[in-house]
């Protein structure tokens, strides 16, 4: 490798990698901004939270990358020409793209790299992270008891404590309802103050009460409900000191099964989307070739017979419907008509119900087209945003976190527009999925094809200075003849 190639090489991987982390550190804490109500106060382990946000920075690789190789490739040019070391290179007699050739390699590269990433590594994050975060909005909240207010959490048992010492943690007047057998509140139990501390493993909350009763309701099963609110027996038990272990479930993350979400079209590789899209397109026509039988036979002919017969012969009966209906009496004209009606309407019925039908299931063969086409997007994106930031950096000429952060957020937030636009558009079945997926990626390809133009011709399209001569000199003409 020449000394040139190092040089760009090394001036280049420690933009992209410091770029690339920066993006990755602003879209995670997006995510966790987004689920932050999911996650605050389930009590999740600290292993749960860095496998749930390392699954999570895996599948924001395909919007950081990208990012980071716009963002890279301009700063990286955009130093080489503030530092005049791009001049030194041209006047060299080197080449704009002979200069770049090192950094196009890498770039195809990382674009590889980045399909087998959405092709393999993305399905499998993405099953991960639907199964946890599905796990996660299932737990119940963590055990907090708050004063004042009636506590629900524990299955079976409505807690209230009116005080509590924040130093100490001692509770004070101490409500407790049971009602887990017969869903009333047949037991009750008062104490004056008392702890609460759940145990090591997090699976009972032991509760040590001081100075209380306990009230509880006999029932007597042999008599019906009635005749028990007659008259009821009570329990009246006094204690100094009674300590109750309530069971706590549901309170321990419990992962669901993964199997529910490995149908998902954003689990799946491309040979497996291709295979179930196959499947879909296949079941979809069969469907459809049975609502025309059915419309035909249910519909238009009433004869069940009418498909075995030989459509080679001529049908050599003519039927004047006009001349039968005249032909029936004013009853009869009545029942067919009510018929026709009734037949129109339920035809009618069916066919609205089937729209809705195949309408649903176009969208879901389309959301595996969409899939399938962004295992690529993601690769053509970074080829793309190259070909844009490096020939725009070596335009301006300004290197740093400044012009070139600027500049590349615009580019990304006009490519992420057009992608999301054409994505919906292509859910909506208004646009042809491959159309939907690509559109974003063609219509930027030329624009990199533009600035590389202007930039290997030595163009000051981007140069601000440029644009300041001439108006400048502008502004000089017009003094000129505003004095003459």
């Amino acid at each position: 490798m020449k000394t040139l190639h190092r040089f760009i090489l090394k001036s280049y991987i420690g933009p992209l990698v410091m770029t690339f982390f920066i993006t990755m550190f602003v879209l995670l804490m997006q995510f966790l901004w987004r689920y932050i109500d999911d996650l605050v106060g389930k009590g999740l382990e600290w292993d749960v939270i860095a496998e749930l946000l390392l699954y999570a920075s895996a599948g924001l690789v395909p919007m950081a990358l990208p990012l980071a190789t716009l963002l890279a490739s301009l700063m990286t040019m955009g130093n080489l020409g503030e530092n005049n070391e791009l001049l030194a290179m041209k006047s060299a007699g080197i080449s704009l793209p002979r200069i770049l050739s090192p950094l196009i390699v890498l770039t195809i590269a990382i674009s590889i790299g980045a399909f087998f990433f959405s092709n393999n590594v993305l399905p499998y994050t993405n099953l991960k992270i639907s199964t946890l975060l599905y796990s996660v909005k299932q737990q119940k909240p963590e055990l907090i008891i708050k004063e004042g207010v009636f506590t629900n959490l524990i299955e079976g048992y409505s807690i209230k404590v009116s005080e509590r010492d924040q130093k100490t943690g001692l509770l004070r007047r101490i409500l407790i309802y049971e009602h887990k057998n017969e869903n009333t509140n047949t037991t009750v139990t008062y104490a004056d103050s008392g702890y609460m501390q759940p145990t090591a493993d997090q699976k009972f909350l032991v509760a040590t009460l001081f100075n209380g009763n306990t009230y509880k309701e006999v029932r007597d099963k042999s008599k019906n409900l009635y005749q028990q609110k007659q008259k009821l027996p009570a329990q009246h038990q006094k204690f100094e000191k009674q300590v109750l272990i309530f069971e706590l479930k549901g309170f321990k993350l419990e992962r669901a099964d993964e199997n529910f979400f490995k149908d998902s079209y954003q689990t799946q590789n491309i040979k497996q989307l291709q295979k179930v899209e196959d499947s879909l397109k296949q079941a979809f026509n069969t469907q459809i070739k049975l609502f025309s039988q059915n419309i035909i036979r249910n519909s238009i002919f009433r004869n069940p017979y009418w498909l075995n017969r030989d459509s080679t012969k001529k049908v050599k009966i003519k039927l004047d419907v006009d001349s039968l209906y005249n032909t029936l009496k004013p009853e009869e004209k009545i029942r067919a008509i009510e018929r026709a009606i009734d037949n129109a309407r339920s035809t009618k019925s069916y066919i609205s119900s089937s729209k809705d039908e195949f309408y649903y299931k176009q969208k879901y063969i389309a959301r595996h087209k969409i899939e399938w086409n962004r295992k690529f997007t993601l690769s053509f994106a970074c080829f793309v945003f190259f070909f844009i930031g490096a020939p725009l950096g070596a335009i301006i000429r300004k290197g740093g976190l400044g012009t070139p952060v600027v500049i590349s957020v615009i580019f990304f937030i006009f490519y992420y527009i057009i992608n999301l636009t054409g994505e919906k558009f292509a859910r909506e079945l208004i646009w042809d999925p491959n159309l939907g997926m690509w559109v974003s990626s063609f219509i930027l390809l030329p624009l990199g094809i533009f600035l590389s133009y202007k930039a290997t011709t030595d163009s000051v399209i981007m140069n601000a200075d440029f644009y300041i001569d001439k108006i400048k000199k502008v502004l000089n003409i017009l003094k000129f003849f505003l004095k003459a």
